[in-house]
Parts: structure tokens; C-alpha cells; sequence
């Protein structure tokens, strides 16, 4: 099936999502085209969920200016679409003298960068603010304005948004090529047919240069960088910290850090592991004896019999080491944001504002006249008061059958999470969206049902159902029809 839109975005991870939901709010047709079966499959889904407040970037470079304008824009997003972001302040953490001389020079680096209450605290005031850390800490830097987040949701809310001012989201939907129309802009070849349109943002991750090449641009190469982590059970929270814990960066990476989730839990990581592969986001024991010693300067008693679940995350690493946005050099109409490593999650709000301004000058669009600011309204039971409650299963039975024990998750959320706007097509796809199965049995007692309830709502077989991937499908069917 063919189409006709103004822009196609490729790529739907937090970046793709942010950008889609700006361009939606201009008078612009515009279709997000990602190859997975759910949005923010790629590294938005496993990343360390920091907002960050910009003092690590080099002054001037894209990475600075987009980290401070995202982090500011997440301040007026956060009500708006309702994101479940937690202004925790952040600390980096000095043991040497060479470190204190470090995190003084990122002080000084961040006020150039505009960030705002940057202060050096010692060694007694940092343990005051989290008690469980290091007596070997001298001193650290305090940032205020640094908080988490869950990444998940916030990609979610930027496609509902789109969706509601009239974008449209492909998944299951990978681009195969890119080509030239008549000169009248591009043909986007994906699995789903040619989607003609003027303009083309590529944001594909760490298949960012790949999607550029297709048109013709070869310009900048993406190298993968794996980052593995452990999450702990909400019930070690008071062993670890309440918020973000750096350790002095190194060249490569921020460092093995202990942070805090929105949700409860707490992880520690990741380590930096650069590779060849694009899609091998397998963990390691050797990563993990890497991530338990890193974290042990931090916090030394760490409770490793809380330990739920490890999982990793790629990075996309330019060859410029700074994110790459903005129309191409060498094809008109092609615009890019690529090389998106961290803060690029900080980063996404701003990065959408600045391509949409770039895409509206040059196009001549306007914003349109009646903008939908918000999303659909997504309860989430376990945190509504009792009567609240009541009337949700009053007017839903299905708000009173509890599916996931560990979380407190209903089916009726399950049911939401999947008739949302760009709602859930896999048993994951619930997982992020609602919780079910993040619990400390990962999904042992409400997988199966999650299944159950996902092959009915969507109208297919068991079999059909998938955990995550494009091809991840978790039964097998028997010649006949039967299942194995």
C-alpha cells in the first residue's frame, strides 16, 4: 500500500516520538515509520533514565545546547502530558583529589552552559542527602535541576500526542530504501509499501548512518556502544540511594552509577562496551562483576540479593562524538537526528523543537489552529484513593481483577494499555506501559495472562502473540493447528 504524507520520520524511539508529536502541531501531514513492533524498542527502553542538567557536555557543542533546552522544556511538558518524571537532583561523586579537581572543572563547564544551581558539597553534607554512600566520598557536585524519569512513558505520551493531532504511527514497518521521486521529494520503500513525502527525518538510532546512506548521505558513521545493568526490588530502596549517584566520568562514559527509578526500584551501571554489533544487547558476567565493583565505590554494602533482573542497552556513538541534527549537507529535504547518545533522552524535546522550527521555515508551515496539547487519560489503580477505585470498577468490572500481583496491575489497564493510541501489541509492550511483569517475579504469575488477554483484544491466535521482537514469538503452532 502505497502513501503520500509531507514528512516521514523514521525511527520510533524517544527521539522519533518527540519529533513526530511537533511536527503533528503543524499543518503537516506526517507518518512515524519504525521497524519493531512497538516504539522505543531500541535504547529508549534501556538507558538509565536520567534527565540530565547539563554540565557534562562540551560548552557549545549540540549535546550541551540541546541537554539544557530539553531539560528545560521537560519542566513545561511534565504537566502537560502528564510524565512521570521525578526532580531528584543529581551528584558526582570525588574520592581522589585529581576527581575534586575534575567535578570543580564540570561546575565551571556547566555554568557556561547555563546551568543554573550548580553547588560543590563535602564529603558530610553528600552522606546527610544519602546516607548509604561511601565514607571514602570527599566531596561532590550537586546538581539541582537533574531528575528521572520513565523513558517509556514519555515516548508514549509524545506518540499519543502526535496521534491526536492527527499523526500516523507505523510499526512492524522497516524502511528497505530511500529514493528520489520526480523531484518532487522521496520514496520511502519500507515492508508496509512506498510512503511518498517532501521531507524525511531520520532519526534510526544506531541504524541512523545506515538510513542515511539509503539517500544518499555518507557523511557520518554510527558505532554501537553496549551498556549492561542490574535492577534491584523496591525493597532495597532504603539500602541504596533516593536519586542519582555518579562517580567521577571517565574519556568514554559517565561512569558505573547507582540511581533510583520512578517506580521504586533502584539499578546500578552501565559500563561501556563498544562492539560491532548493532542489535546484541546481551549481558555478561564479565559486565556484571564490571558493574558490581564500580558501584561498591559508591555504595559499598550493596544488596545483591535484591537483585531482580540485569538487562543492556546500545548506545548510538558518532564518529563527530556530538549529535548530528539538521538538514544534510548533501541531500536536500534529508534532515537528521543522529548519534544520539546520552543526554539524548534530556535532549529529545529540545531536538524536536529545533528540527520542527527548521522543517516550518522551509515548507511554510504554520501551527495549526486547534493543537491538542494533552493525551487520553490513563489510570493507573493501584495509586487512585479507595473511592476513586470503586467507581473505576463500577463503571469497568474489569478494574477490579488484579492481574499482576507484584505491581498491583488490573486487567482494565492491560485492556487500556492495548486500545491506547499506539497502544501495546506485546506481552512487553504491556509490560512497559502499565508495569505487569516488572515486579520480583518478572512476569512469572500474570505472563500467561497477559497473553491470554492480548490475543483477545487483538483478534489472534495464541500463537501470534509476541514477547518483544519482530520475530519473538512465544508459542509454537503444530502442523494441524495445535500448539507445542
Amino acid at each position: 500500500m502505497e502513501r503520500k504524507t509531507d514528512v516521514v520520520v523514521i525511527g520510533g524511539g524517544i527521539t522519533g516520538t518527540a519529533i513526530l508529536a511537533a511536527l503533528a502541531r503543524l499543518d503537516l501531514s506526517c507518518v512515524l515509520a519504525e521497524k519493531e513492533p512497538d516504539i522505543a524498542a531500541g535504547t529508549t527502553k534501556a538507558n538509565s533514565a536520567i534527565l540530565h542538567a547539563g554540565f557534562d557536555a562540551p560548552t557549545g557543542s549540540m549535546k550541551a545546547k540541546m541537554n539544557v533546552e530539553g531539560n528545560r522544556l521537560y519542566h513545561e511538558l511534565q504537566n502537560e502530558l502528564n510524565l512521570n518524571i521525578e526532580w531528584t537532583g543529581s551528584l558526582v561523586c570525588a574520592t581522589t583529589e585529581e576527581e575534586e579537581a575534575q567535578i570543580k572543572e564540570l561546575k565551571a563547564r556547566g555554568e557556561a552552559n547555563g546551568v543554573l544551581g550548580l553547588e560543590i558539597w563535602d564529603g558530610g553534607k553528600v552522606r546527610e542527602k544519602e546516607p548509604n554512600l561511601s565514607s571514602a566520598i570527599r566531596s561532590a557536585l550537586w546538581a539541582p535541576t537533574a531528575g528521572i524519569c520513565w523513558p517509556f512513558g514519555m515516548a508514549a505520551a509524545f506518540a499519543e500526542n502526535a496521534v491526536e493531532n492527527g499523526a500516523e504511527i507505523l510499526r512492524d514497518c522497516e524502511v528497505t530504501g530511500i529514493r528520489f521521486a520526480d523531484g518532487k521529494g522521496f520514496a520511502v520503500e519500507t515492508t508496509q509499501g512506498a510512503i511518498h513525502a517532501k521531507y524525511v527525518v531520520n532519526a534510526a538510532g544506531v541504524f541512523a548512518d545506515k538510513i542515511a546512506a539509503m539517500a544518499g548521505d555518507t557523511s557520518f558513521s554510527i558505532h554501537p556502544r553496549k551498556g549492561e545493568y542490574i535492577l534491584f526490588d523496591k525493597t532495597a530502596q532504603d539500602k541504596l540511594v533516593k536519586g542519582i549517584v555518579f562517580p567521577a566520568p571517565t574519556k568514554t562514559t559517565k561512569g558505573i552509577l547507582v540511581c533510583a527509578t520512578t517506580h521504586g526500584n533502584t539499578f546500578i551501571g552501565p559500563n561501556a562496551q563498544d562492539q560491532d554489533s548493532r542489535e546484541d544487547t546481551a549481558v555478561t558476567t564479565p559486565g556484571m562483576d564490571e558493574i558490581i565493583a564500580g558501584a561498591k565505590k559508591l555504595v559499598p554494602e550493596l544488596p545483591m540479593g535484591a537483585a531482580i533482573t540485569q538487562f543492556a542497552g546500545i548506545r548510538a556513538v558518532s564518529d563527530t562524538n556530538d549529535f548530528i541534527v539538521g538538514e544534510s549537507k548533501t541531500v536536500k529535504g534529508l534532515y537528521h537526528a543522529a548519534g544520539i547518545q546520552s543526554p539524548g533522552l534530556t535532549s529529545a524535546p529540545a531536538i524536536a523543537k529545533l528540527l520542527a522550527e527548521e522543517i516550518a521555515k522551509v515548507s511554510g508551515a504554520k501551527s495549526k489552529a486547534n493543537v491538542k496539547t494533552g493525551r487520553p487519560a490513563q489510570p493507573v489503580f493501584r495509586e487512585l484513593p479507595a473511592e476513586e477505585q470503586a467507581a473505576l470498577i463500577a463503571k469497568d468490572a474489569r478494574y477490579g481483577r488484579v492481574i499482576c500481583r507484584c505491581e498491583t496491575i488490573t486487567e482494565g489497564e492491560i485492556v487500556d494499555a492495548i486500545k491506547r493510541p499506539c497502544g501495546a501489541r506485546t506481552v512487553d509492550g504491556v509490560k512497559r506501559r502499565t508495569r505487569a511483569g516488572m515486579g520480583r517475579c518478572q512476569g512469572g504469575f500474570c505472563g500467561p495472562r497477559v497473553i491470554e488477554i492480548l490475543s483477545r483484544e487483538l483478534d489472534i491466535p495464541v500463537p501470534k502473540v509476541r514477547k518483544d521482537g519482530a520475530d519473538s514469538y512465544m508459542y509454537e503452532e503444530k502442523l494441524g493447528g495445535g500448539r507445542k
